[in-house]
């Protein structure tokens, strides 16, 4: 993306924009707008991901603000490093800067969030519960039957602060116990009856290692981290609407501990779907534990890693995310919309190349010389992308399946004595076939017409076909790797996760191993894209230091 921030990189005017507006207006921001991203390191970011970072991203932006990266690593039984690092790499690439704001953790603000929950009880309004997770759900009731107060909710706060003291210094297994606060348990929202906002988990944590034995729960560490952050806009997907009353309770509470009237505010937005995809993060690693794909990078997996390692610019993503909108009702993008942007992208910025994916042997019999340079345009649209020249020989590559010993209707490429204009260069005309014991063709004999050269017939004679090509003498070895979508259904929300597995697409990967490549293209740097004539857009793939491996980015037209 590119670093001079434009409206049109914003998007039109949203409602999250107009709240944003009104803040302004009435006062009710103090300071910069200040936004955030925060991400559990649990797994790699995914297209969904994008879509929340684009619109915290371009809030701060379009305000002159700030914008956060922060890991929300109050659970350390999910997290890892690598999901840390892989993210603040992806989010770098997407925006093409380190977050202006800065880049913290949710547990940097473990001591904090501690006080505050001490702070808490001697007030009278958290408690220590026993109760264990079933029974705590049964007390919960319904949403329209009111809840049954937990029997340990009249401990002193004598007694809750000593046992919550003996909970941080691990006196008690996990399970045995949990802090909530004291809200109301008839409340029509069920997120409000005396929610727990610390549990028990004996497991070291990747940054603050054995130091701690209890840990905050998300939806009460998360507004204190907003609030000791100077967040002002606490933009997340529509699944915490429910949560806002919460979010808003701890965040007045968290005002009053420090004496300090300011604090953030939640919005919400819907989340993006995309068809013929998958955005479990649970799922996604079970498909990459279990060996399905080739790791979180995988280019068929909707992550922002295996997009980039496809082919997928940041503006392309972000093009995406901004023309799939924001909205507060929920929709599903068609994914060869996500392939239209950067199908339009490199429609125009990517190079021609000439790459034969299932190559076949041509011999033009009566070609003599021992080569000629032809001319092939760079990019047909813009001349300025200049010339490259092209050398032609008496052996040559096509296509296997620009050839049809049996053509079907209406085929307008080699057949038996058939012509075809080679792509810049001469007219051929097919004379015979040439089998191996088996019965396949591996040679097909031709005659050039010698006077046409890069021109028209002499006759007039019209030939409707044209068709790519290599010399077989300087053509370079390589394999091209074809990536279709990994589900066959379209909705996949309407699928119970337990029933992906049925929906993979087992095509999903076609691997051309004895592909041929203009010369010189293989030496090409890993972030170059090209057009194949004829095929579709690629790079090379950067998984591997061979650089002779090729994968396809999108083809030249939707498949939809």
């Amino acid at each position: 993306m590119s670093k001079e921030f434009t409206e049109e990189a914003a998007g039109n005017a949203n409602f999250i924009h107009d709240i944003i507006d009104d803040d302004l207006k009435n006062n009710r921001v103090s300071g910069q707008v200040h936004t955030r991203f925060p991400p559990e390191p649990n797994g790699y970011l995914h297209i969904g991901s994008a879509k929340a970072i684009w619109i915290n991203y371009t809030a701060a932006k379009k305000y002159g603000g700030l914008f956060n990266l922060r890991y929300d690593d109050t659970n350390p039984t999910k997290e890892d490093t690598e999901y840390v690092e892989s993210i603040l790499e992806d989010i770098t690439w997407l925006i093409g800067e380190k977050p202006s704001g800065g880049i913290f953790y949710g547990s940097d603000y473990f001591d904090v969030c501690y006080d505050f929950a001490v702070w808490l009880i001697k007030q009278g309004r958290a408690y220590v519960c026993n109760l264990s997770a079933e029974e705590m759900r049964e007390y919960r009731g319904a949403p329209t039957e009111a809840g049954r107060e937990s029997p340990y909710k009249n401990r002193t706060a004598e007694e809750n602060l000593a046992l919550f003291e003996s909970m941080k210094n691990g006196e008690f297994p996990d399970g045995h116990c949990t802090l909530r606060v004291k809200i109301d348990m008839s409340s029509s929202n069920t997120n409000l009856r005396d929610p727990a906002i610390y549990r028990i988990v004996h497991m070291s944590h990747h940054r603050q290692g054995d130091k701690w034995c209890v840990y905050p729960l998300y939806d009460y560490a998360h507004p204190v981290q907003d609030a000791v952050e100077g967040i002002t806009h606490s933009l997340c997907s529509l699944e915490f609407e429910n949560h806002r009353p919460l979010y808003d309770w701890v965040a007045d509470a968290f005002a009053e501990y420090r004496g300090d009237s300011s604090r953030p505010k939640q919005y919400e937005f819907a989340r993006l779907n995309v068809t013929n995809v998958v955005m479990s993060k649970r799922y996604l690693r079970s498909l990459v534990e279990t060996g399905l794909v080739d790791g979180w990078d995988d280019p068929r997996m909707p992550t922002l890693s295996g997009l980039r390692r496809r082919g997928y610019t940041p503006a392309s993503v972000m093009d995406f995310v901004r023309r799939a909108g924001v909205a507060k009702v929920y929709s599903t993008v068609e994914y060869a919309a996500l392939e239209h942007c950067i199908r339009e992208e490199l429609n125009e910025s990517a190079p021609r190349r000439v790459a034969v994916t299932d190559p076949i042997k041509v011999v033009i019999t009566n070609y003599g010389k021992s080569g000629e340079i032809f001319k092939l345009p760079n990019h047909p649209a813009k001349p300025e992308y200049g010339t490259r020249d092209v050398l032609f020989g008496r052996t040559l590559y096509i296509e296997r399946d620009d050839f049809a010993e049996v053509p079907p209707p209406k085929f307008f490429r080699l057949k038996p004595g058939g012509e075809v204009r080679l792509m810049g260069a001469y007219i051929i005309k097919c004379e015979e076939v040439i089998k191996d014991e088996r019965g396949e063709i591996v040679e097909i004999r031709c005659t050039a017409d010698l006077e046409t050269g890069n021109g028209n017939p002499a006759d007039k004679r019209k030939i409707k076909g044209t068709i790519h090509w290599l010399n077989a003498d300087t053509a370079e070895d390589g394999e091209i790797t074809f990536y279709d979508r990994l589900f066959t259904y379209e909705n996949m929300n309407e699928i119970d996760e337990r029933e992906y597995d049925k929906y993979l697409n087992r095509d999903s990967v076609k691997l051309y191993p004895r592909a041929k490549f203009e010369h010189g293209l293989t030496e090409s740097p890993f972030d170059a894209r090209f057009q194949f004539v004829r095929v579709g857009y690629f790079t090379r793939d950067s998984k591997f230091a061979d650089n002779s491996k090729w994968l396809s980015i999108v083809p030249l037209k939707s498949s939809k």
